[in-house]
């Protein structure tokens, strides 16, 4: 059961309180929606080139993201525009929330092609679930001042140059952008399956 929204959040004037909220607020819906995730709805694939998480073997064309043997695969162009799978999903948020964890709140030693993926859904989202719930409980612990600090997260250049209160509002929108994402592709397989 996902954790209970602090509503109060919504009544504090300040930029961390609303990043937060944001954050906190489309977790709660997402993670809601993930609870009922089964591995049918996981590689459900809406086409059959749709991008997806496999074993490291059968990455084909792609890159392998991940350290195990589950990877996802990842398109050359940052742009690809092919369908992907809830898998392809869950692995690309839980590596962007372990990553910037890692650089912001770590020991800044590992990246993205180190985070450990899974061949299952409940591993996926329990595994998503403990790096949302890391960087939430990280940023929670910040001062009002860190969210004009520019350099606090080093995950990439863009994040060493910019305040962090647009670090985590970028991954706030990578949140509800995919979330939004992996919500239609529970209904679209719910009404093809």
């Amino acid at each position: 059961m996902p954790e209970a929204f602090d509503w109060d959040i919504l009544h504090r004037p300040s930029a961390m309180a609303m990043v937060r909220g944001q954050l906190g607020f489309s977790w709660m819906v997402l993670s809601g929606r993930l609870a009922q995730l089964t591995d049918e709805q996981y590689f459900w694939r809406p086409g059959s080139e749709a991008l997806t998480v496999v074993r490291r073997h059968y990455a084909g064309r792609f890159r392998p993201l991940g350290s195990g043997e589950w990877v996802a695969q990842w398109p050359d162009e940052p742009d690809h525009r092919g369908p992907r799978t809830i898998a392809w999903l869950i692995a690309h948020l839980t590596e962007m929330f372990f990553e910037r964890w890692e650089w912001t709140f770590g020991e800044s030693r590992q990246g993205r092609a180190d985070i450990t993926l899974h061949g299952n859904a409940r591993d996926a989202v329990a595994w998503l679930t403990y790096w949302v719930e890391a960087w939430q409980d990280a940023i929670a612990g910040l001062d009002e001042d860190a969210a004009m600090t520019i350099g606090l997260s080093q995950a990439n250049e863009l994040d060493a140059s910019e305040p962090f209160g647009h670090v985590v509002l970028r991954l706030n929108r990578e949140l509800i952008h995919h979330g939004s994402e992996i919500m239609t592709l529970q209904d679209l397989y719910a009404v093809a399956a």
